[in-house]
Order: structure tokens, then sequence, then C-alpha cells
């Protein structure tokens, strides 16, 4: 099953705020997923790059690495800017990182502790926040914070899938 790169992806705006509690759910529940799916696997496996992609540690890496725009971004619309904060496109900070060479707990751990400040900060919000609106950089389109958790929650599955990938390819 061909895998859509995630710069090619468009995201549908959500109109029922309603929806966010489970999105919610859904976020708070990655750091288990990540733990999951890569706490057995040999140490091998988990700095195995194929196709030249990254590999395991990476990828986990990687969710860490941008836990702090989330969260600066969720600032941006709780605070009523008009625009969002640009990512880096070049995910420089995953290729310099050398992820590889960290212990997978601490990874994971890493992981857990910078989303449970995003997923606290979500719970935070006021329903007058609820209802900001700034525009996306690079997809060019209005959010609200009920589409940013969803991009977010879309950003943690097309990674873990990347994990999933690498795992059953190397069997």
């Amino acid at each position: 099953m061909q895998k859509t790169k995630w710069f090619y992806r468009k995201f549908p705006l959500i109109e029922d705020n309603g929806i966010l509690p489970s999105i919610i759910e859904r976020l708070s529940g990655t750091p288990a997923r990540v733990e999951e799916i890569t706490g057995h696997l040999e140490p091998a496996l988990l700095t195995l790059k194929l196709n030249e992609k990254w590999a395991i540690k990476e990828e986990i890496g990687h969710l860490s690495d941008l836990e702090p725009l989330w969260f600066g971004r969720l600032d941006d619309l709780a605070n009523g800017l008009s625009e969002l904060r640009q990512a880096d496109l070049t995910n420089q900070k995953t290729h310099t990182a050398n992820h590889d060479a960290t212990e997978i707990k601490t990874l994971q751990q890493n992981f857990r502790q910078q989303r449970q400040q995003f997923v606290n900060k979500l719970l935070g919000l006021t329903d007058e926040q609820l209802l900001n609106v700034a525009l996306h950089p690079r997809l060019k389109i209005a959010m609200r914070i009920i589409d940013l958790a969803y991009f977010v929650a879309e950003h943690d599955d097309h990674h873990l899938a990347s994990i999933r990938e690498i795992i059953n390819q190397a069997k």
C-alpha cells in the first residue's frame, strides 16, 4: 500500500469543536502507541535506514523535534495571531540531532513529556480561544485550534505508519 507523502496531504477543516476531546484523546495516546510499537524491537532495527529514509529512532526523535512548533502554533491561535508560525520544511533539527545515538527509552520519554505539555495546553483553552482563526503558512488555509490538533494527530499517524513500514520491510 502506497502512503501519500506528507507535503501532498490535504486537510479538511472541522466544523464541530465538540470533536476536540476525541482528538485530544488521540494526541495523548500517541506516546503509548510509540512505546508499544517500538519498545520490543532489536537495537539494530531501531537504526535501520531503508530507501535513504529516517530510521525508527529518527522518526521518534522527529515527533519530539516538532512539539515546540505545535506548542508555538497553539500559542499563536490562542493569542489571536492572524498567521501561524513557519515550520522548517527541511527538518534540519531532525537531520542534525543524531537521534540514532540516543537510547530508545530516552526518545520515548522526551516525546511523552513534550506531548503531555501540548495536551495540557489544549485542555486549558477557553471556548473563546477555540474560535480563533489563523492562516497556516504552507497550506494557505485558515485553521482553528481543532484543525491544528487534527493536523498534529495526522502527522503523528503519518510517522507511526513510517515506523511500521520499516518494521514490515525488515521482516
